[in-house]
């Protein structure tokens, strides 16, 4: 792994398939060691990993492709800190509902996640989020978005949509080194969350 200090620690991004470009620039804007990750050795490289927004099952099939996919499920059972977004977070989810056929994920998170929860693209919406441990309301920025149906024990939830038909809905939950959410912070210039998943890495490290 790269960094054994806390200001040392390499926080990776998924560049396989999705706004990975989005993530990394919202990371550097915070001062965090930020490099694109492709091949298992450059996973070998980094302390903690994000996995983007963008399509989940495109992002499986290029992750198996690539041979990143039993790399990417390893370093997280170990206990790599990892953060997805989105398809990020359907990756990170041990359960899915309305999954492709033969879909599988990294896992990690004891969750179970419904894909496209929230609708198609054309209702893509955004909706002010209370979100567990940052001060102030976050803009959830949703797409074609999944929500979390069921949380096993254990699993911190950090946010719920508050208004309209999805009320009450989980969408973002963290246990232990793995943080996951339905929207996209990497979207808006609010850096708070991703300023979040940095924190957890320099505990972790």
């Amino acid at each position: 792994m790269a960094g054994n200090h806390a200001q040392d620690a390499t926080i990776g991004v998924l560049a396989l398939q999705g706004d990975f470009r989005e993530h990394a620039a919202a990371l550097k804007a915070l001062g965090a060691h930020t490099v694109f990750v492709r091949r298992p050795h450059e996973l070998e490289q980094v302390d903690a990993l994000v996995i983007p927004g963008g399509e989940s099952t495109a992002m499986w099939k290029l992750a198996t492709t690539a041979e990143m996919f039993e790399p990417v499920r390893k370093r997280v059972a170990d206990g790599m800190p990892a953060f997805g977004t989105c398809a990020g977070m359907i990756m990170m989810a041990d359960r899915i509902v309305d999954a492709a056929a033969g879909q599988q994920t990294f896992g990690g998170l004891p969750i179970t996640v419904r894909r496209n929860a929230f609708g198609r693209q054309t209702e893509s919406f955004e909706e002010p989020i209370a979100f567990e441990g940052i001060d102030g309301e976050l803009t959830g920025v949703f797409i074609r978005a999944p929500w979390v149906e069921e949380v096993d024990p254990g699993v911190e939830v950090l946010a719920r949509v508050a208004g309209g038909p999805a009320t009450g809905r989980i969408v973002a939950v963290r246990q232990g080194n793995l943080l996951a959410t339905s929207f996209h912070p990497e979207l808006t210039s609010d850096r708070r969350v991703h300023e979040f998943f940095v924190s957890m890495v320099r505990d972790a490290a």
